[in-house]
């Protein structure tokens, strides 16, 4: 039996859209009065967020690799996170992220390559010349929001390595920090968090490893030090504070599907026409919009990138291959 997790249940579940929205600009509004009251509140949470990137990283605007939508705030970006490590609730992570150890840190990048290696961090930083390119995340749950993302394209590591002519998909692990991550106490996944791409995914030029935001270095609730940012899938496909790289030839097993692999595929394709079995993906709500009137958007294909990706899903089911 699958039991739904308080992040699964989604406000028009419970009630119609218009009293759910109504409800959240009143407790928006409320939070403001309450951050000028000195009491905690969505504005005070927005505060915390402001200062929780220490230390710039910047980037060489891409504009070949960059949308022109609206960028959502940085206040919004790093207080309105999904990393069920530092809790559920989307504020917790930058409540609770604070104590994520980012240092010393290294990446092992192993198994079907030539040349098995582990990267300190700091090399990593250094490996490629960062680009800042701003693409867009979309979230399973109906979310989206347009970042400015530091970093540079996966495939200039992978090549460090020499995958061989077995590696056929990519295996990420993220980080477990068992003292510092209040949310691996609990059994909603099974830990470490575990994601996979297959190989040609992996290397094309816009799955990018991520070091910053903003032109600052990556707040801890966003992933820090590093994580995967691949904009044609839904946001859970870019795992968070990447600690192991597994080039392997059978299919990883992620951890979503694991957990729930009725409603969450191998390939997580933004995709409008297929609906989660409990909510329909044809739309979805851009943070930063939330004005009681603000229609929602139409959700593109591939999240926008299908110029880029749709090549490499020729001749696929993508309902079956969700």
């Amino acid at each position: 039996m699958l039991i739904r997790k308080p992040d699964d249940i989604i406000p028009s579940d419970i009630t119609s859209e218009a009293v759910w929205r109504s409800r959240r600009d009143l407790i928006l509004r409320a939070g403001v009065a309450a951050a000028g009251l000195g009491l905690p509140g969505w504005a005070a949470r927005g505060a915390f967020a402001q200062g929780a990137a220490a230390g710039t990283l910047a980037g060489q605007p891409n504009a070949a690799f960059s949308v022109m939508d609206k960028q959502t705030s940085f206040a919004d970006i790093t207080s309105y996170n999904n990393y069920y490590e530092f809790g559920v609730d989307k504020g917790e992570p930058a409540s609770n992220a604070g104590k994520l150890r980012t240092r010393p840190w290294t990446v092992s990048v192993e198994g079907e390559v030539g040349k098995p290696r582990t990267f300190d961090i700091d090399e990593l930083l250094k490996l490629a010349p960062m680009e800042e390119r701003v693409y867009r995340l979309r979230c399973v749950e109906g979310w989206s929001m347009v970042i400015p993302w530091v970093g540079y394209s996966l495939s200039a590591l992978l090549k460090q390595v020499e995958p061989t002519g077995n590696a056929k998909y990519v295996e990420f692990v993220t980080a477990v920090q068992r003292e510092n991550m209040p949310g691996v106490r609990a059994a909603i996944l099974d830990w470490p968090y575990v994601e996979g791409l297959r190989i040609d995914e992996a290397m094309h030029p816009l799955a990018m490893l991520v070091f910053g935001v903003y032109g600052k270095v990556l707040p801890n609730q966003n992933g820090a030090p590093l994580r995967l940012a691949v904009p044609w899938k839904y946001g859970f496909k870019s795992g968070k504070s990447l600690v192991k790289i597994r080039l392997v030839e059978k299919q990883p097993v992620s951890s979503w599907i694991k957990a729930a692999p009725q409603e969450y595929g191998f390939y997580a394709n933004v995709n409008p026409t297929v609906p989660h079995p409990r909510w329909s993906q044809a739309t979805e709500r851009r943070i930063g919009e939330d004005g009681l009137f603000t229609p929602k958007r139409k959700t593109l294909m591939f999240n926008g990138y299908a110029d880029q990706v749709a090549s490499l899903y020729q001749g696929m089911d993508l309902k079956a291959n969700y």
